[in-house]
């Protein structure tokens, strides 16, 4: 999953370290226009639906908590 992930952000944003990053969002890696890009990719590429109060901060901020949001929210869908 994590692979299918740092695919889709290096379509959205090519210019980042998406293996060791964890502040995507805290240093402003990733626009709000990229985590709306993102998040339409997720529920694509994953079957699954993000609900708005789940675009925090601390849901985006690296690749491992992106597919820990992703893995949570298949195991409730």
């Amino acid at each position: 999953m994590k692979e299918q992930i740092i695919e889709i952000l290096e379509d959205i944003q090519p210019e980042a370290d998406y293996e060791t990053c964890q502040t995507l969002i805290d240093d402003h890696i990733l626009t709000s226009l990229d985590v709306l890009s993102l998040v339409a990719e997720l529920e694509d590429e994953f079957d699954v639906t993000i609900p708005t109060v789940e675009i925090i901060p601390s849901n985006f901020n690296s690749v491992d908590a992106i597919a820990a949001m992703v893995e949570r929210l298949q195991e409730e869908g």
